[in-house]
């Protein structure tokens, strides 16, 4: 659902609470990559970020920046012998990178759950939502059919869908697709996880059932006190739902930080490029919209020094780094991390003078 920017500042400034304890989610120089006939490709490359109960993570960046394989990672989902993963992903302080298979697969539907981009595809069309909710909650819960039967009808009355009592023996064809939508998310929190990932949970819907996805998505949060990773490509969703968020680009993390910092001081000029690219709906534009120059690199042959600095109109400061020296990903002030090297006064100056004025 996109936003204007002054909705998404505001959202995004909303006060919310601080984390506490060690983080229910912790991905540690995650690394998957994917052997072709043409070479490797490095999808995910080196990769760190944490997220606790009661919190929500929004990854964001174009297609093919990771944030998909990222999320199938963390549920296990690749296909065996078709990743090299590397790193740590820590669930609850227990590492699911080399855990047994059949011990993940436990793990899914009761302590971690995803939402996936697109609930017709994802869900089976030969058995009724009811039969595929049912199965879902009867894996990790010694209950007759009867029981589960009654605990998906509460479920899709929960998540909003009208006649939960008959739509409980329907197909997934005969939803719409917000429905679909709808169904999927109650099929996810079967079992309450204490992990939900969502993978672009809006895409294709239209406005106002976006809005009531995300409106769900929140309240269920709230309820269960579950530790929320919503990938998405569009600012106003994560603006709405998110407390931290990440950039992604070419398979790594180029900048990291709260919600109102991403939004309110920006650091990395990607960020800046996907800010100057959304539509502004409380004033006239005397301009077009500023798109990204370029196209995202191959994940095969990622440019050497800073992988955005094909793209990037600063990449000839500071000694033309960025085409020779990969940047570090590091803190630059109150957590606010960024991979970029433009220095503090350089970035500052550029905000001010010539993206901030034109959003």
């Amino acid at each position: 659902m996109s936003q204007n920017p002054e909705d998404a500042l505001a959202a995004a400034a909303e006060p919310r609470p601080a984390a506490t304890g060690s983080p229910f989610l912790q991905v540690r120089e995650l690394r998957v990559h994917f052997p072709t006939d043409d070479g490797v490709v490095k999808s995910v490359d080196d990769l760190s970020f944490s997220v606790d109960r009661g919190r929500t993570l929004g990854i964001v960046g174009e297609s093919g920046s990771g944030k998909s394989v990222t999320s199938l990672s963390i549920m296990g989902l690749h296909k065996a012998g078709t990743a090299r993963i590397t790193g740590e992903i820590l669930l609850d302080g227990q590492n699911l990178v080399g855990m047994n298979p059949d011990r993940v697969r436990k793990l899914r539907g009761k302590r971690m759950a995803m939402i996936f981009q697109d609930p017709l595809s994802a869900m089976h069309p030969f058995y009724t939502v009811g039969t595929q909710i049912v199965e879902a909650y009867r894996i990790h819960n010694p209950v007759s059919k009867k029981v589960a039967r009654k605990h998906a009808i509460d479920l899709l009355d929960r998540v909003g869908i009208p006649n939960p009592t008959s739509r409980v023996d329907d197909y997934p064809h005969q939803f719409s697709g917000g429905m679909r939508q709808r169904a999927m998310i109650a099929m996810a929190l079967s079992c309450d996880p204490e992990l939900l990932i969502a993978d672009e949970p809006t895409t294709a819907l239209d406005v106002t059932v976006q809005a009531q996805i995300l409106d769900l998505i929140r309240d269920l949060q709230q309820e269960f006190n579950s530790a929320v990773v919503i990938i998405t490509h569009d600012l106003g969703v994560v603006a709405e739902l998110a407390d931290d968020i990440m950039v992604m680009y070419a398979g790594r993390a180029v900048e990291y930080s709260s919600a109102a910092d991403i939004f309110n001081t920006p650091q990395h000029p990607y960020t800046w490029g996907l800010l100057s690219s959304m539509p502004r709906l409380d004033r006239e534009r005397t301009e077009r919209l500023q798109p990204i120059k370029g196209t995202p690199p191959s994940l095969i042959n990622v440019p050497e020094g800073c992988p955005f600095n094909p793209r990037c109109a600063y990449a000839g400061t500071n000694g033309n780094l960025s085409f020779t020296v990969r940047p570090e990903f590091r803190d630059v002030g109150g957590g606010h991390h960024i991979a970029c090297h433009l220095g503090a006064e350089d970035r500052m100056r550029i905000w001010d003078t010539e993206i901030r004025p034109k959003l």
